[in-house]
Parts: structure tokens; C-alpha cells; sequence
């Protein structure tokens, strides 16, 4: 059968300057956890050119487990409101804006007793779906939601979107249809999940999305308060980063760091508040050397993940 039309045109996200995906092959390596922080520690950072801080936003890709509206503290926050044109207006906590298929579900529990009009609690609601209405459900998070902020501003500077596990329609959709700008890969140092991140790599570059560097997630575990002298060994609980290190060679990729494995990490994550944002006297105390380093190499992500979009 003759093919109708051209090839598929790639477009941008309207109110959108960059777009960066955060992705990896394998599910459970806490991408999610690394994308919301991504987010806030370039929320952190100001714009060259205007000396204001960049205005980021975070965008939910995973229709089948959405985690961000929990990892933002909007797990019951209700259906967004809509634009007089139709668009959907992402809801914002912490001053980051935010859009997930998680704030699109209807709710399995009724409301509160105590309060009728709560939005009830649509966290254990799943989704059935076959392949035509995910990319349907996934176009519309891409190019129906407004991200003009109201008209106070242009929109975003960047665009951090958390992808789901795997090589199935939505990644394929988002590189087929969406101009992106750079893509952070997270892996763990477990073989299985370097074999994973190999093939979504694989995928992502048949789709022509740059790839700007990787992240090894738990990479070691630092003991707080388990050296006198307040500097702890690394343990390598999930293995050495050996096999890690040998796979960002071959593919010619840069490593942006490696994140120790950190309490106060998920602990926040559950609670809905980005890890980055904590103070530094409560990190020190609480996860210690850890907590810091943590930290300082997501900054550092952050760092290279701007000079990748704007070439410095």
C-alpha cells in the first residue's frame, strides 16, 4: 500500500523554548525522582541573557504509572482547569508548573467525608488502554496544554519531561512528532538495567533525539555517622560502577553523575517535596555526606544539561 503523504513533521510545543527528556530502558531506577529534581535545580539557575531564573516546567509522560503528581504533593490536587480555547492549564506547586495524565484520571475513592467538595482520590485508579488511545492521551499532553503562564511571560525557557520505561509508543511518539533539544539517560549499575538503557539509547538516536549525557542512580551508599573523622567509605551496594562507566564509553556519551543512594531522597519524594529544595543544614544533618553529595551532582547536572541547550 502507497504511503499517504510525506514523512512526519516534527514541531515544537507551543509557550516551549527546550525540551529534555529524562529516560531510561528500565523501570524502577527513579527516573522520576531524578526528572523532578532536574526541574527544580534548573529552576534554580537564571538565564544568561535576561538575568532572571529560567522558567522550567515538568511535563508527565508515563499515561500507564504517573508518579509526578505525588512527587509534587498534587496526588489529590482535582482536574485541571481549561483555557476559553480548550488548552489544559498545568497546576503548580512549589512555583514549578506541572502536567500529568495522573491529573486527567477520575476518582476510584469517594471524597471526604468531612469535606464533600474535596477532589476524591484517583491515585489507585489504573488505566486500560491499548496502543491508539496512549498516542492519542500522549499528543494531547504534548500540544494541548498551555504553557504560557498565564500570559505573564513568553512561556518556558525548558520543558523537563519525565518519559516511561521502555521502548513502546510514547517515546516513539514523542521523538516522531516533538522537537527535542536533549534527552538524560538514568540507569543503575545492575547489568540488567545497563542492557535496557542500551536499547532505549538505540531507539532514541533511530528517532534522531540527542542524547545528552547519563546518570547512574544509587551508585553507592554513604554510612552518615559512620566514621569518626566524618568522611564515610562508599559501599557499593548494587555493584561496582565498573560495567556503567565501560557502556558510556562505547556509546560516547558523558557521564553527569553519580548519585549516591540517599534516605532522605525518597522519604521527600513520598512527601511531595523536591529533595534539592530541602535546606543544606537538614540535609548535612539528616542524610550527612550523603545528602550533600546528592545534591552538588544534580547541580552539576543541571549545569551540563544548560550549557548542552544553549552551547556553552
Amino acid at each position: 500500500m502507497p504511503r499517504r503523504g510525506g514523512p512526519i513533521q516534527k514541531r515544537p510545543i507551543a509557550h516551549v523554548d527546550k525540551v529534555v527528556a529524562v529516560a531510561s530502558g528500565k523501570g524502577g531506577v527513579g527516573k522520576s525522582t531524578v526528572a523532578l529534581n532536574l526541574a527544580f535545580s534548573l529552576a534554580l539557575r537564571k538565564n544568561e541573557h535576561t538575568g532572571v531564573p529560567l522558567r522550567v516546567g515538568l511535563l508527565d509522560l508515563d499515561i500507564f504509572g504517573p508518579s509526578i503528581p505525588t512527587l509534587m504533593g498534587l496526588q489529590n490536587a482535582g482536574e485541571p482547569a481549561l483555557t476559553d480555547a480548550g488548552a489544559i492549564l498545568p497546576l503548580t506547586n512549589h512555583g514549578l508548573p506541572c502536567m500529568s495524565m495522573g491529573f486527567l484520571l477520575p476518582s476510584s475513592q469517594p471524597s471526604s467525608p468531612e469535606d464533600p467538595s474535596a477532589p476524591g482520590d484517583n491515585t489507585d485508579t489504573p488505566i486500560v488502554w491499548r496502543g491508539l488511545m496512549v498516542q492519542k492521551a500522549v499528543q494531547q499532553l504534548l500540544f494541548d496544554v498551555d504553557w504560557s503562564l498565564g500570559g505573564a511571560s513568553s512561556g518556558l525557557d525548558v520543558l523537563v519531561v519525565d518519559m516511561p520505561p521502555g521502548t513502546g509508543d510514547v517515546p516513539l511518539t514523542l521523538g516522531q512528532l516533538v522537537n527535542v533539544d536533549g534527552c538524560v539517560i538514568v540507569s543503575t549499575p545492575q547489568d540488567v538495567a545497563l542492557s535496557d538503557v542500551r536499547k532505549g539509547i538505540a531507539m532514541l538516536r533511530k528517532v534522531n533525539v540527542p542524547i545528552t549525557g547519563l546518570i547512574l542512580n544509587q551508585a553507592y551508599y554513604l554510612c552518615p555517622g559512620c566514621s569518626s573523622s566524618g568522611t564515610s567509605t562508599p559501599r557499593y551496594l548494587f555493584g561496582k560502577p565498573d560495567a556503567f562507566t565501560r557502556t558510556a564509553s562505547r556509546l560516547s556519551l558523558p557521564v553527569l553523575a553519580e548519585l549516591p543512594l540517599v534516605e532522605g531522597v525518597s522519604s521527600s519524594a513520598d512527601a511531595g517535596r523536591p529533595y534539592v529544595l530541602s535546606g543544606g543544614g537538614d540535609v548535612a544533618k539528616e542524610d550527612g555526606e550523603g545528602g550533600m553529595r546528592w545534591r552538588e551532582e544534580m547541580g552539576r547536572v543541571a549545569e551540563g544539561v544548560v550549557g548542552a541547550l544553549w552551547g556553552r
